[in-house]
């Protein structure tokens, strides 16, 4: 069986939280200038405090974090936020795209994109958004390989280790 095949991407309830805070918070030390949050901060935070990222409160639908689970260990997620407000309700935003290092280069990246994509689409979501570290060459090709186009570049976006990264906007028609 092929390592893609043996991982279960489902969607995280609140059950899963502390998986999903273990996770994050690894990613973001392994990786801080992957993400705009810093680890530092984020570590003081409790499971619960993600509870909102489930989007279990919102009718609307197109608010939800997805994890990548090979048996019983979550190896990664991705994250789709969207707004409230009627005139930018159209757009999702993709956050927290994050896969283990032992489990990276078998298509779990791609596997969670594509289903971030398909539950948006199935929300009424019409454009999905992201940044990503613009020297982060693997990540821009997955998104580009799934149709994400970049529109902008914001120089010097964050600053880690007193050494400055750009965020590349990136944003997919559905």
């Amino acid at each position: 069986m092929s390592e893609a095949k043996a991982i279960a991407i489902r969607p995280l309830g609140s059950a899963d939280l502390a998986d999903y805070k273990r996770l994050r918070d690894d990613m973001l030390a392994l990786h801080p200038e992957a993400f705009t949050s810093d680890a530092e901060s984020e570590s003081d935070k409790a499971p619960a405090d993600y509870l909102h990222r489930l989007g279990l409160e919102r009718r609307d639908g197109g608010q939800f974090l997805l994890g990548a689970w090979r048996r019983d260990r979550l190896v990664g997620a991705i994250g789709c936020e969207r707004d409230e407000r009627r005139k930018v309700r159209h757009i999702g935003k993709v956050i927290g795209m994050m896969v283990r290092p032992e489990a990276r280069c078998a298509g779990i990246g791609a596997l969670l994109l594509e289903a971030c994509i398909a539950d948006a689409r199935q929300a009424g979501v019409e454009t999905m958004i992201l940044t990503v570290t613009a020297e982060n060459a693997g990540a821009v090709r997955l998104y580009e390989r799934h149709g994400f186009v970049a529109y902008g570049t914001l120089r010097r976006a964050i600053k880690v280790a007193g050494r400055y990264h750009d965020k590349l906007h990136m944003a997919l028609a559905l």
